[in-house]
């Protein structure tokens, strides 16, 4: 991967709150890296760090969080007037959450949709107002400039009559029409990065299959990265191009989507493969579940920390050693004892061949159905 084609590294990546029930290590030691014009999924269970990470990335982790450790090299080409272009590379970790530099890139260069609509837009202003007010922030448009620059991405989001809804307050819009009024914020400025957690969670099936056919079409479009958030396999093999899966602050497994989902190493990623609902007239068995749940934050296991729900744990190797993390091939690793350090080979005993049942569930692509 060539420097021209990175966008944002992350690099040990640490953000800790400090509480007085205990110190809760929500990232605790995070690599990857997004691509220019791709997509990066983050998957895993609730309570796993993926949107701490986001947040991080952001510099908006809410006190007593803060990121104690790591680099976030945010790669930007700036275009001089002879149009020749010049990488500048910015540590966002080293930005000041309050400082000046970090507000021109946030909402900018990288924006966010998160979770929520209805409690992230403000409920006493009307989108249009929230919208146009990013636009003014981050460019040198006018109030009437910008009305109309928020019509134009209300209408590309695919808000019916946007002359009008433009005026409509949150709370008079639909939770689908709330999610497109977020995604036109986040892209009113049209961002290099745009960082989606789990845009779709509290939406109807239709619903969330119209807002990520749309995200695939900006994203086309425009050639944004996305930084994709969610626990839906699902909706990971129709948009990724690469996959990182987290559990408990730590990747416990990174690769290209067809890697992961056809070649799974790590148990964790296996276990999620398998929870995937299959249809079809042969399908007698029940739904495979993952026993146990994510472990309190303030009692985090010893050794790895997804041994106690592990079906292929090692007793007295698990639960002791913390996994280093082991690339298996170029752009494919994973942290776990089960394999060595050497090369692809697992240890003796383990599993390295490929979850029972995942062809079942081949990679559309981007844009294919689900």
């Amino acid at each position: 991967m060539t420097n021209k084609n990175l966008l944002l590294e992350v690099k040990g990546l640490k953000t800790y709150f400090y509480l007085d029930e205990g110190t809760v290590r929500a990232v605790d030691g995070v690599d990857f890296s997004i691509e220019r014009g791709k997509t990066l999924c983050v998957v895993g269970e609730s309570g796993c760090g993926k949107s701490v990470t986001a947040r991080s990335i952001m510099q908006i982790v809410d006190p007593p969080g803060r990121i104690i450790e790591g680099e976030m090299l945010f790669h930007r080409i700036n275009q001089d007037s002879g149009s020749s272009e010049q990488e500048e590379i910015i540590d966002l970790a080293k930005i000041n959450p309050r400082a000046e530099a970090i507000r021109k890139i946030r909402g900018k260069e990288i924006a966010m949709i998160f979770q929520e609509p209805m409690t992230s837009l403000s409920p006493v202003h009307t989108i249009g107002h929230q919208i146009s007010q990013a636009i003014t922030l981050h460019t040198t448009a006018t109030k009437a400039e910008a009305r109309e620059q928020t019509i134009d991405v209300l209408r590309l989001v695919g808000i019916p009559r946007p002359e009008t809804r433009v005026d409509t307050y949150p709370f008079q819009l639909s939770g689908g029409m709330r999610q497109r009024a977020m995604i036109a914020m986040a892209l009113s400025c049209k961002p290099s990065l745009l960082i989606a957690d789990e845009p779709t969670t509290a939406l109807d099936v239709t619903t969330q299959a119209q807002i990520i056919d749309l995200m695939i079409k900006l994203q086309q479009e425009r050639g944004m990265a996305i930084q994709f958030i969610t626990h839906d396999m699902g909706v990971v093999a129709e948009i990724a191009d690469d996959v990182v899966v987290m559990y408990l602050g730590l990747i416990v497994e990174r690769g290209p989507v067809d890697t992961i989902f056809h070649n799974p190493k790590h148990p964790y990623t296996q276990a999620l493969l398998r929870s995937i609902p299959q249809i079809g007239p042969r399908v007698r068995q029940r739904l495979e579940v993952i026993k146990g749940m994510v472990p309190d934050p303030y009692n985090r296991p010893k050794g790895c920390p997804f041994h106690p729900r592990c079906l292929k744990r090692i007793s007295g190797v698990c639960d002791q050693i913390l996994p280093p993390k082991v690339e298996l091939e170029p752009g494919h690793d994973v942290r776990c004892v089960l394999y060595d350090g050497s090369a692809s080979h697992p240890v003796e005993g383990s599993a390295s061949h490929p979850v029972e049942g995942s062809a079942s569930h081949p990679v559309e692509g981007k844009g294919g159905s689900q």
